[in-house]
């Protein structure tokens, strides 16, 4: 019987010229409509394989050998004019730094577009517009036309991460990369944006690789989760089981280093409006996504 392939498979090792290897056979997988979290401390690679998955390693000075096989192809063997088709369309990328990510002398509006004719004809202005309007209202910024003739300097942080997810989301890829996309945000915010990927998830049936350091905010979103430990892939499965019976030394020391507020409420139980007694156990928190 003929078994459906994920949507996301990759095996890769990673290095940057003559330095140690970043990444040594990293291999997980991504199903269609799962938000699956990658953990690893700040330069254990994670942002590489990111890149590595666009094919734009090579900007940074990066080399990767491995196999990347996505929607049955492999992006690796791809020629460059196939992999632009990729870039954006099928697999958008949410980065890290909102602040620096947005070209400041061009208009809302005008990024929009660029990202639209980018993969689109140009078609009809009016109706271009209007789903540019659409999409802002579905990441929760205001549906007007005044606001496209913003410029990235007079949004706030929270509004210009948003922005980058309405670009990355705009052709509806069915697999968004969203590079730590909550580590310069405040508490408020970054629990707002949880909620908005957990949507697009749920809404779409988006899948979503999520790339972070916090394993709170990865315990609360994602279905399955890759921790990363000295370029290597040490453990991968739900969430569920990774918080309950966690096999590699690693992933429990982050675990025991999650820090212990008996006041405050789990991200999926803001996002829900349920008030939960402080203590109560891991199976019952991940119930709530």
């Amino acid at each position: 019987m003929k078994t459906c392939e994920p949507l996301l498979s990759l095996r890769l090792s990673i290095g940057y010229r003559d330095k140690p290897a970043v990444l040594r056979e990293a291999s997980f997988s991504v199903e269609r409509g799962e938000i699956v979290g990658l953990v690893g401390e700040s330069g254990s690679g994670k942002s590489s394989l990111a890149l590595a998955i666009l094919r734009l390693l090579d900007l940074k000075g990066g080399m990767a050998n491995g196999e990347i096989r996505f929607k049955g192809r492999d992006l690796a063997s791809l020629p460059e004019g196939e992999m632009r088709a990729v870039r954006g369309r099928e697999i958008g990328l949410v980065p890290q730094s909102p602040g620096t990510s947005l070209n400041p002398a061009l208009r809302l509006g005008t990024l929009l577009n660029e990202t639209w004719l980018a993969h689109a004809n140009k078609g009809c202005a009016d109706r271009r517009q209007s789903h540019f309007l659409d999409l802002l209202d579905s990441v929760s910024l205001p549906a007007e036309k005044s606001f496209l003739r913003r410029y990235p300097t007079q949004l706030s942080v929270g509004q210009a991460q948003r922005l980058l997810i309405a670009m990355a989301i705009l052709h509806r890829p069915p697999l968004l990369i969203a590079d730590e996309p909550t580590s310069a945000l405040d508490a408020v915010t970054q629990t707002e944006i949880l909620k908005l990927f957990a949507r697009l998830n749920s809404g779409l049936n988006m899948a979503v690789l999520y790339i972070s350091h916090d394993l709170l905010s990865v315990s609360s979103l994602c279905h399955k989760v890759a921790i990363l430990h000295e370029g290597e892939i040490v453990e991968f499965g739900s969430t569920e089981q990774i918080f309950r019976d966690p096999a590699h030394p690693y992933t429990r020391r982050l675990i025991d280093a999650i820090p212990k507020n008996p006041y405050a409420g789990d991200v999926a139980q803001i996002a829900s409006g349920e008030k939960v007694a402080a203590g109560k156990p891991w199976d019952r928190r991940l119930s709530l996504v």
